[in-house]
């Protein structure tokens, strides 16, 4: 811009996949860009002034979602078509409450994970599924369990001359939601959120927390809990826990979140949200067969 202090950005639009991953071996410091609904706003505030940017949100390679079972989903796929095919009813429910219909249009699953922020809506529900992230570099690729991924607020496992390809877990049934608090229900970043997943063939019980740590919490004597409630009631038919029970499974969660005070919330609001949640959750989805 002529006037501007600012020093220049290079911008490289992504022709392809290998095209990317030449790109990010050959060029040093490149920002991946792929809707820009993270990025684009750390650009306006002045927070961020890349050197070269790579888009790849034309790259076709990316944007497929493939089901046999297992479920291979491509991180250019935007939320606007999880609404429609997300191989996770509870990611379908994290999709839908992602900012407006243009940012549903324009940010995809891989966006959530590149940024690897702990009020990704998304991720509670990768980390309750059990999901893997798929790395490709130049040199090949390789498979992260998402519990391993994220290594802190806005950190992860990913190398700079690599691009997050995909993530993939086992189909888990219908026995799944995504819960969130926020200040409204729609353009707000959520206070606390909640996955919970019941994957009731392999009789297995995933619950995820967002906003509430410096990654995704899974929180083990919570799920130890469930599982001792579907092992007495029967993986295979739907029941309806106690009050009781479903209150010291919300207990559970609130007592594995790491929260702190914020502009969104407080520490003790948020470990509160994620009881009721808790609580809901299961009542939820043990009623789902």
């Amino acid at each position: 811009m002529c006037g501007s202090d600012n020093p220049p950005v290079s911008v490289h639009v992504g022709r392809g996949l290998d095209d990317v991953l030449e790109h990010l071996s050959s060029v040093p410091n490149v920002t991946v860009l792929a809707g820009g609904t993270d990025l684009m706003v750390e650009l306006n505030f002045g927070r961020r002034r890349p050197e070269h940017i790579v888009a790849i949100d034309r790259v076709g390679e990316l944007a497929g979602i493939e089901r046999n079972g297992h479920v291979r989903m491509g991180a250019g796929l935007t939320y606007t078509r999880m609404l429609a095919d997300a191989g996770s009813q509870a990611l379908a429910e994290a999709a839908r409450t992602i900012g407006s219909p243009q940012i549903r249009n324009a940010g995809t699953i891989g966006g959530n994970l590149g940024t690897a922020s702990p009020a990704g809506d998304t991720l509670p529900v990768l980390a309750a599924l059990d999901a893997t992230v798929v790395l490709r570099s130049k040199a090949g690729e390789r498979r992260v369990p998402f519990a391993d991924y994220m290594t802190g607020p806005k950190k992860s496992l990913r190398r700079a001359d690599e691009l997050i390809v995909a993530a993939e877990w086992d189909e888990a049934g219908p026995a799944q939601t995504y819960m969130f608090v926020s200040t409204r229900n729609a353009m707000a970043i959520s206070i606390a959120g909640l996955a919970m997943v019941v994957d009731r063939a392999r009789k297995r019980v995933g619950i995820g927390l967002g906003s509430c740590g410096p990654t995704i919490i899974r929180p083990a004597d919570a799920e130890g809990f469930a599982r001792g409630l579907f092992d007495e009631a029967g993986w295979e038919r739907p029941h309806r826990p106690s009050e009781s029970a479903a209150k010291e499974l919300g207990r559970l969660v609130a007592a594995a979140a790491r929260p702190i005070d914020d502009v969104r919330g407080t520490a003790a609001y948020r470990r509160h949200a994620l009881a009721v949640m808790g609580a809901r959750a299961i009542s939820r989805v043990a009623q789902i067969a």
